[in-house]
């Protein structure tokens, strides 16, 4: 093209030249001054462009195989081509830094999937095995190299890739037997569909949350038996000795009633105590309808006539729940703070409101009083734990059930604006009712 566009000018030169008067000697050297110039320039002109050209092309092709330590030289500002050289290096620069971000994020993912102790398996749109973990080529007794690249069905795993997920099942795999939770998730790959499956091993922690339970379970029976059992076998032993004398004495039919008396309140707060427990271990599951917050509230309420209990009002929502088990968790809640106020006097306040935010949509309910506040947050929910006279400790475990049965949850702590306690109990919502009302505040008296 250079020497195209020099062309038209250099023949009307020669042109002129060898057809005038001149010396041959003119004719010649001006010949060659005026082809040298051509062609130097049209080479030179090659050199600033092709040249460079080159170097981008290979430097490109580098990139694509991979290699980023190649940088294009010569690159300086002012000149296009050099601009672009200086943002090619830059670009590969940037390349190199994102690979090497790459390979230490999938090398640290490599190191903990093989390192978890949960079995990890990858598979592609035909069921057929692409990754496997330690974990899962240990649960399936083969080495990842002889499971990689084969169907699900021959591996035992192609009722864990359908059916329900979450969920838990028991069945035995070659390299261990016990309950195992599901987990499936897609995702693509290549452009390909692949789906991730997960299996844990729940064996051990049951056994281990089991076991926890029963110690549990048997140091409170254990303590509360062993608190009546005492006072009876030390009353049964005077009891006998009594009755074993000779002559009786004279008060001997006294101390014997007494005695007696004192096994039979004993074994009733025993017999009292294991109707306790039955009742925290046997909760129902909930019957569940649509509920309005607010009415349940006032039905509630309207039980504790004579107490000073506030009703804050709040926006007309509706959950879904059982009706018995929440009132149940409401009078036991509002109870406590009554016995919380009774020597101080102070007000017992009830609201709800919608919480801003919250995915899925989620109502607090609230009961707050002005007692002295708790002493002891860590036991609140502890099995027959209590700090009031004759009480049994079982009203807070068994009000977190049902919140809890309801997919809610409850939370007891002190007040930041005052002393007292506010227990929060929140539970999701079924559906905003229509036409919210305004705030209000009645009370009961």
């Amino acid at each position: 093209m250079a020497l195209a566009s020099a062309l038209p000018g250099a023949l009307i030169s020669l042109i002129f030249l060898w057809s005038g008067d001149y010396t041959p000697k003119v004719q010649w050297t001006l010949t060659v001054v005026i082809v040298a110039f051509c062609l130097g320039f049209a080479f030179a002109l090659r050199e600033r462009v092709v040249l460079p050209l080159q170097t981008l092309s290979n430097l490109l092709a580098a990139l694509g195989e991979g290699d980023f330590s190649i940088r294009a030289r010569g690159a300086r500002g002012g000149d296009p081509l050099g601009e672009v050289m200086i943002e090619v290096n830059t670009l590969v620069e940037t390349l190199r830094h994102q690979r090497l971000d790459a390979l230490e994020a999938t090398t640290l993912l490599r190191k903990v999937m093989a390192e978890i102790d949960v079995a990890v398996f990858t598979f592609d749109e035909d069921q057929e095995l692409k990754f496997v973990n330690r974990a899962g080529a240990r649960l399936l007794s083969h080495p990842a190299e002889r499971l990689l690249g084969r169907h699900a069905e021959d591996l035992g795993l192609e009722d864990c890739l359908t059916g329900e997920a979450p969920r838990v099942i028991n069945t035995a795999f070659p390299g261990g037997v016990g309950r195992w939770e599901i987990r499936r998730s897609s995702f693509r790959q290549g452009g390909r569909p692949h789906e991730l499956l997960v299996l844990s091993d729940l064996s051990q922690p049951l056994r281990e949350e089991e076991r926890q339970a029963w110690q549990r379970l048997i140091r409170v029976i254990g303590h509360e038996m062993n608190n009546s059992l005492a006072p009876i076998k030390s009353i049964a032993g005077s009891l006998a000795t009594i009755i074993e004398r000779d002559p009786l004495p004279s008060d001997w039919r006294e101390d014997v009633e007494r005695g007696l008396g004192v096994i039979a309140s004993r074994s009733e707060s025993l017999s009292r105590f294991m109707s306790a427990y039955a009742r925290l271990a046997k909760l129902p599951p909930p019957k569940l309808t649509p509920l309005d917050v607010g009415g349940v509230i006032d039905r509630v309420v309207t039980l504790e006539k004579g107490h000073h209990v506030e009703i804050a009002g709040g926006p007309r929502l509706s959950v879904q729940g059982d009706t018995d088990q929440l009132e149940q968790l409401l009078i036991n809640l509002i109870r406590n703070a009554l016995d919380a106020v009774r020597e101080t006097g102070g007000r017992i306040r009830v609201g709800w409101q919608k919480l801003p935010g919250s995915s899925p949509p989620t109502m607090e309910l609230w009961v707050e009083d002005e007692g002295p506040g708790l002493s002891n947050t860590g036991n609140l929910f502890v099995p027959f734990f209590t700090t009031k006279p004759g009480g049994s400790g079982i009203g807070l475990v068994l009000s977190r059930q049902i919140a809890e049965a309801h997919g809610g949850s409850l939370v007891l702590a002190n007040r930041d604006d005052r002393t007292g306690c506010r227990a929060s109990l929140r539970l999701p919502l079924q559906a905003a009712m229509p036409s919210p009302v305004s705030s209000q505040l009645s009370a009961i008296s």
